[in-house]
Order: structure tokens, then C-alpha cells, then sequence
């Protein structure tokens, strides 16, 4: 990818996926620039890798899905790499359409100990019960974003009132639910940004650290550069 549009950066992932999805659409891979000839320091005549000095055809196959890596170096080596393949054809498929999944709906409960999170979900389960036309998606958005978040945690799924209600009831009674999910908050989570910087910035870094409720010292002038 740098050989052909330059160096992307934080982009090089993305914009490997694009430059493959439209060699797979146009069926060529384009040539890498820049390069007369393969680098001498690497057997080519082990394996099928070869190095694209050249436009070549990548048609599709009857028998076999096309397939591209696409790797992306980060910040400190971070390197992920992904691995794409083509649709299928359209209209090769005689199976029939499959029918749109209901949308899932959470309800997300909270409570300062584990006895009132149970009571909670049975209040929410009697309320169902007592009101059927009750709007799932309306209460999903007030537990959010009405309520107040404790430790003790749960959240109630399902795609319908009658899946709501059994997950519900699960929680309710202390039995295990697929439709259910408990956990309990951690500690004292503050957020902290932390800037390591890379190679020979990382002693002088170091070195002016700084902790809370401490003066910090001054930074070295490698430091103030970046």
C-alpha cells in the first residue's frame, strides 16, 4: 500500500482492505511501484509467494473463493492482520431468503446488593405482567439512562415481551437464564491516559514520570519536543 499511494499511517489497514476489495471487483491486482526488480536477499523459489512487479489477472474461480491478508503496523509494532474473502455470486444460492431477526432488546438493571437487584427484575416482571402494551424499546432507554448505576449489575434480553418476562423471572429467582447476564461493578476505575512514546524517547520518558500528589519534575528536553 505505501509503495503505491504513500505512507498511511493509522490508515494502512483500512486502506489495504479497499485497494483489495477493488482488485477482487476488478479482478487485477496492480503492480507494486517503485520496485525494478524482487530484493536478492529472499529465496522466491521456496513457496508461491512472488513479488508484483507487474499487473496480473485475479480472476474468479468456479471452485474456490478469492482470498487477500491484509496486515497493519501500529504505533509500537502492533500489528493486525485480517483475512478477506469474496461474496459468493449473486443468485448461486437456491436456499430461501432468510427471515429479518427480531431486534434484540437489554434491559440493563442495577442495585446496591444482590438481594435488591432480584427484587428489582420481579418489580419489572409484576409490571409486565399488569401491562402487556408496555413499549420495550422505551424502557430499555430510561433503565439506561434513568436510573442510577450500583454495583451489583444484570441485564434482562430478549426479543419479544414474553422472552423479556422469562429472563426476568430467572433473575428474579436466582436461576440461570441464557436471557440473563449478571456481574458486579469493579473498584475505584479512573481513567488514565498514558503517552509511552517509542524507541530512545522511552528512558528520558521514564525519567520524568509522575505520580498523583506529587510535584512532577521537569521535562527533559526530548520531552518537550514531542
Amino acid at each position: 500500500m505505501k509503495s503505491n499511494i504513500g505512507h498511511t499511517q493509522a490508515a494502512s489497514g483500512v486502506a489495504g482492505v479497499i485497494k483489495m476489495v477493488l482488485a477482487m471487483r476488478h479482478e487485477q491486482l496492480p503492480r507494486t511501484l517503485h520496485v525494478d526488480e524482487p530484493t536478492p536477499h529472499v529465496d522466491w523459489s521456496t513457496g508461491a509467494v512472488q513479488l508484483l512487479t507487474e499487473e496480473q489477472r485475479w480472476p474468479r474461480h468456479q471452485d474456490r473463493p478469492r482470498r487477500a491478508g491484509v496486515s497493519s503496523f501500529g504505533v509500537s509494532g502492533t500489528n493486525a492482520h485480517v483475512i478477506l474473502e469474496e461474496a459468493p455470486a449473486a443468485g448461486t444460492s437456491d436456499a430461501e431468503p432468510a427471515e429479518p431477526a427480531e431486534p434484540v432488546v437489554s434491559w440493563p438493571l442495577s442495585a446496591r446488593s444482590e438481594r435488591a437487584l432480584r427484587a428489582q427484575a420481579g418489580q419489572l416482571a409484576d409490571h409486565l405482567r399488569t401491562h402487556p402494551d408496555t413499549d420495550l424499546h422505551a424502557t430499555a432507554h430510561t433503565l439506561r439512562t434513568g436510573r442510577a448505576g450500583h454495583d451489583h449489575r444484570a441485564v434482562a434480553i430478549g426479543t419479544d415481551r414474553d422472552e423479556l418476562l422469562t429472563s426476568l423471572t430467572a433473575l428474579a429467582t436466582g436461576q440461570a437464564s441464557p436471557g440473563v447476564v449478571t456481574g458486579t461493578a469493579l473498584g475505584d476505575n479512573r481513567t488514565v491516559f498514558v503517552f509511552p512514546g517509542q524507541g530512545p524517547n522511552g528512558p528520558a520518558w521514564a525519567a520524568n514520570s509522575w505520580t498523583p500528589h506529587r510535584s512532577s519534575p521537569s521535562p527533559s528536553p526530548t520531552a518537550k519536543q514531542h
